[in-house]
């Protein structure tokens, strides 16, 4: 395949189509966030929605047609940075030049509960021999009344009584069970039991990698990982609902060590300057925007579909028509 662009000194934002994964918990019809013909070739409940993944195809500018995978694997440092790491020391750089996405960012749809499940922290992920563990992050955009989280074990839950539950059938009742409501963002530390609840769309910010530990499933005959999941869980964590912060123009919605989210909400003919640090991605919440940055096309937002900002690219514009909101997903980048 002919490499077009990769040999400029830059990668300007690009917007990336959704890719669909079929769960058994999902839904079929993802209203308003996708139509009808955007999953028009699943056929299974949809339940999740990669915004950054790798299979995730370029819509946009010079590399459309490309995976995210492709691009990053081939622009290397153009995606991530010179420094290529994030606040945990993970270099996100290969030898070969080329390099990963830093964060995979999703919205999830389920109509019935996720399966109960942990995933490990770097230490063990690395142990394994993955590159990295899976902390990530929910920002609650729908949620009908009553709507629940699974977050953590009830206080003085052992490992043993979690074993012995599983056995039984028992294992919800041990779970600290947490009512959400739109608007709400939640930290689910690496090594936190969790499990999602019906009636609600989250919009997940994770670590980039999808190593999961599945200890149980209702009954829906799905491989489980009892012994790996054991040793990945932690009793105590620092998993829990996270205060937003009012900011210059924004409102910081969680900072961790692998992520920040930030949201913004734009009046009608208004726009918002975006600072870049590290890699991330615009992601449409409300209405439509344009995406602006020096040397490149403007790309059109929706609802439901993320823009890839390279990290280097200094500021971008955000642009509404009608009003609209986005939240800006990156990576913090060692100094």
């Amino acid at each position: 395949m002919e490499s077009k662009g990769l040999e400029s000194d830059g990668l300007r934002p690009f917007r990336l189509a959704p890719w669909f994964s079929e769960r058994p918990w999902g839904r079929r019809d993802l209203r308003p966030w996708y139509s009808a013909a955007d999953i028009s070739g699943m056929t299974q409940p949809v339940g999740e929605a990669w915004l950054t993944g790798p299979e995730c195809v370029v819509e946009t500018g010079e590399f459309a047609g490309r995976t995210l995978a492709q691009v990053a694997a081939e622009a290397g440092e153009r995606v991530v940075g010179a420094g290529g790491k994030d606040l945990a020391g993970k270099d996100f750089l290969h030898k070969d030049g080329g390099a990963e996405f830093p964060l995979l960012v999703k919205l999830l749809f389920p109509s019935e509960k996720l399966s109960v499940q942990v995933h490990p922290d770097d230490a063990m992920a690395r142990a394994m021999g993955q590159p990295r563990g899976k902390t990530e992050c929910w920002y609650v955009l729908e949620a009908e009344a009553g709507a629940t989280i699974a977050l953590g074990l009830r206080e003085g839950v052992t490992v043993e009584a979690v074993r012995s539950a599983i056995a039984a059938g028992t294992l919800e009742e041990l779970l600290e069970w947490v009512p959400v409501e739109a608007g709400e963002m939640v930290f689910v530390d690496a090594g936190t039991v969790h499990s999602i609840g019906p009636g609600v769309v989250l919009l997940e910010t994770q670590q980039t990698s999808d190593v999961t530990f599945r200890l149980y499933d209702y009954g829906r005959g799905r491989e489980l990982h009892l012994e790996l999941g054991l040793r990945a869980l932690k009793t105590r964590t620092a998993a829990g609902k996270v205060r937003p912060r009012a900011m210059d123009g924004f409102v910081r919605l969680i900072e961790q060590k692998y992520f920040v989210v930030d949201r913004y909400d734009v009046a009608a003919g208004e726009e918002a300057i975006v600072p870049v640090d590290g890699a991330g991605c615009v992601v449409g919440l409300r209405g439509e925007v344009v995406v602006e940055s020096e040397g490149c096309e403007d790309v059109e937002l929706p609802m439901g579909r993320a823009v890839v900002v390279p990290a280097g690219s200094g500021v971008v514009r955000v642009k509404s028509r009608a009003g609209a909101s986005f939240v800006n997903c990156w990576a913090p980048v060692a100094q």
